[in-house]
């Protein structure tokens, strides 16, 4: 880490303008799609488990929203998020082909499915944003500094779109690229290596932001000048989540991203 994300420990002491870049996560950063994603993949893995079970004969531990998803799928590409649980269930499946359908046993067949869920929230219900990120980003562009979207998600372009906010970011690494371009998935810091690279910035001059233990730890191993973790888990006055992100990675740790210039949400 630099010396000025190290000394960044206090919101209210970071420069905004001290970095050429800002790289956001999406989900639980941006847009309140964190519940969205993780309630889709709860029915997608449960409805398999089930079946799974009646296969085998077996008895499968349901998806638990609460502590399966951060471990898990969080920030992870969504083959990869099917592999971690399933494994965890001592279950392996075939890959299968990316047009698989969504009841087919395959890696990419219950991916399918988990998306089926959250594109159909997406178009009936819309996505709804976090308005201290989306003051942050449009300061961030009124001062000239360079913005991007990081996310694992394949359906980001469309959640940008649905929030009203696509058009604020400079580059988009979404699922689809880290696909494309074979990068591997957090904690691995390969997706925000990326987004600084097409905004022309190297990482010790760029900050990330996160919600996610893996995320803020891939910011850490990108030495990237400065990682702020966001903590939409810890109800007011507990910190454990905060606490978890700063022993992850996280340089300054804030419930709203007002927080990093220095002002209150309220």
């Amino acid at each position: 880490m630099s010396d000025a994300g190290s000394a960044a420990r206090d919101p209210a002491s970071v420069d905004v303008s001290a970095y050429g870049a800002w790289l956001f996560d999406m989900d639980g950063v941006l847009t309140k799609t964190a519940d969205v994603h993780a309630a889709a993949w709860k029915e997608a893995f449960d409805a398999f488990l089930l079946e799974e079970g009646k296969r085998t004969g077996a008895t499968y531990a349901p998806f638990d929203v609460g502590s399966d998803y951060q471990r898990y799928v969080d920030g992870e590409p969504r083959a990869d998020g099917v592999r971690n649980f399933l494994a965890a269930r001592g279950i392996s499946l075939p890959e299968g082909n990316d047009d698989d359908p969504p009841d087919a046993r395959s890696v990419a067949g219950v991916g399918n499915r988990k998306n089926q869920l959250v594109v159909e929230v997406m178009k009936t219900k819309g996505v709804a944003v976090y308005d201290g990120a989306v003051v942050l980003v449009k300061e961030l562009r009124r001062r000239g500094i360079k913005v991007a979207v990081v996310s694992a998600s394949e359906n980001t372009q469309a959640a940008l779109s649905a929030a009203g906010i696509e058009d604020l970011f400079d580059a988009r690494v979404d699922g689809l690229v880290v696909k494309q371009l074979h990068l591997a998935g957090k904690p691995a810091p390969d997706s925000f290596l990326e987004g600084a690279k097409m905004l022309g910035v190297a990482a010790e001059n760029a900050v990330v932001i996160e919600d996610a233990l893996a995320g803020v730890e891939a910011g850490r191993a990108g030495h990237f000048a400065l990682v702020v973790g966001v903590d939409n888990h810890d109800a007011a006055g507990v910190h454990a989540y905060a606490d978890a992100l700063h022993e992850h990675g996280a340089n300054v740790v804030v419930r709203d991203l007002r927080e990093v210039m220095g002002e209150s949400p309220h």
